[in-house]
């Protein structure tokens, strides 16, 4: 199956290029449309294209980089094909807080692949996703002297200075989840960090924003629930939003964007205060687990669950319950446990002095769950686990 980053496979291994030419396409996409992405020329959305079934995107191309990854491995291959074990390795995965099921799934990933490899995983975040509580942890791990660093930085610019130091001591630094700069690692600001593995999240804002215009009509009034501004990741989720809403041409309008500081019971007070003040409201788009909680909860308080359609980024137990419940009509699961998976076959690879079938940019895609398609192994999968 050919699939090169940096575009994503469909199952039938057809490209999807990246999403911020998707914003050409003027008209909203149905939620059969959005769950099969396919055969997408110039990187417009064609509807005639899509199927149902086919609603696992981007896990070909994650197989891809996965097997990329493995090839290296902990041991390396003689010309007659015998394999040589090399040195144990410690590697550190810094999450971006502390407890979230999304890096709890993620961890789950990068130690089974680094019990397979015979490396030693630290793990430690933040009890926040900040980044003066995330700093001291990156220089106590470089005291540490660990061989490399798997990270999910909770600043894009305030993590470049503390991630330096660990590159200048010689520790093999990857971002997965979040990057650092502004992510481009071949020729941005930022290029000494080996890989950014992740979500495309443009284009998982921007799918995000269609199935809201899609469920409320294509028209009506939007509000977004944010994390922070300066995350890298989060700020894409809401720019791909803004950019579907403004594709309908004034049909439908974005009413507000708050911001949680990664508290749900912020996010459900700050949801509830835009409720009374716009007691009109059409849908909403929770840019992370915590966001997408809150705002939901607000939703169940007003008794408007079904009135007011939300798509949550992130897939805990929590929102696949409020998916059955219809308090929200779509979940856009990310891939955390092959994240974790990739970045340690990647940095045991670099430590090997394996580099040269290493990408900068590792899209690992996102699975879209609604209430057709919850119940199927692809999205039972997919669900975060919370410990």
């Amino acid at each position: 199956m050919k699939c090169m980053a940096p575009r994503y496979c469909g199952l039938n291994g057809v490209s999807i290029d990246h999403t911020h030419q998707i914003n050409r396409r003027k008209n909203s996409m149905d939620i059969k449309d959005i769950m099969n992405i396919v055969d997408m020329d110039d990187a417009k959305f064609d509807d005639k294209h899509l199927n149902r079934r086919q609603f696992l995107i981007g896990s070909a191309a994650v197989a891809g980089s996965i097997f990329l990854a493995s090839c290296g491995g902990q041991s390396t291959t003689t010309g007659s094909g015998t394999s040589t074990t090399t040195k144990k390795y410690t590697i550190a995965l810094v999450q971006g807080v502390k407890g979230d099921p999304f890096y709890v799934t993620m961890q789950k990933g990068a130690q089974a692949e680094a019990d397979k490899l015979g490396a030693t995983l630290i793990v430690d975040g933040p009890a926040q996703f900040d980044a003066t509580l995330q700093t001291p942890i990156v220089d106590a791990l470089i005291a540490r002297k660990v061989d490399a660093m798997i990270i999910a930085a909770c600043d894009k610019q305030a993590m470049i200075a503390p991630l330096q130091r660990a590159n200048d001591a010689g520790i093999k630094v990857i971002s997965v989840d979040t990057f650092i700069g502004n992510g481009d690692y071949t020729s941005g600001p930022v290029t000494f960090p080996l890989s950014y593995i992740g979500s495309d999240n443009v284009q998982g804002g921007m799918i995000a924003g269609q199935s809201i215009i899609k469920a409320i009509g294509g028209k009506g009034k939007i509000y977004i629930q944010n994390v922070k501004p300066g995350i890298s990741t989060t700020d894409q989720r809401e720019q791909g939003c803004k950019a579907a809403i403004q594709a309908t041409n004034g049909a439908v309008t974005l009413v507000g964007v708050n911001y949680n500081n990664d508290s749900a019971a912020t996010a459900a007070e700050q949801t509830s205060a835009l409720l009374r003040r716009v007691p009109d409201l059409s849908g909403i788009f929770g840019t992370n687990l915590f966001s997408a909680e809150g705002a939901a909860q607000a939703v169940k308080n007003a008794n408007k669950q079904g009135t007011i359609k939300i798509a949550n980024f992130d897939a805990p137990v929590q929102s696949i319950t409020d998916l059955r419940n219809k308090v929200v009509d779509i979940v856009i699961a990310q891939l955390p446990s092959e994240m974790g998976k990739t970045a340690v076959d990647y940095a045991v690879q670099a430590l090997n002095g394996n580099t040269s079938g290493l990408k900068k940019r590792v899209p690992t895609g996102y699975v879209v769950i609604d209430r057709t398609n919850v119940d199927t192994p692809e999205a039972q999968n997919a669900i975060y686990k919370s410990s």
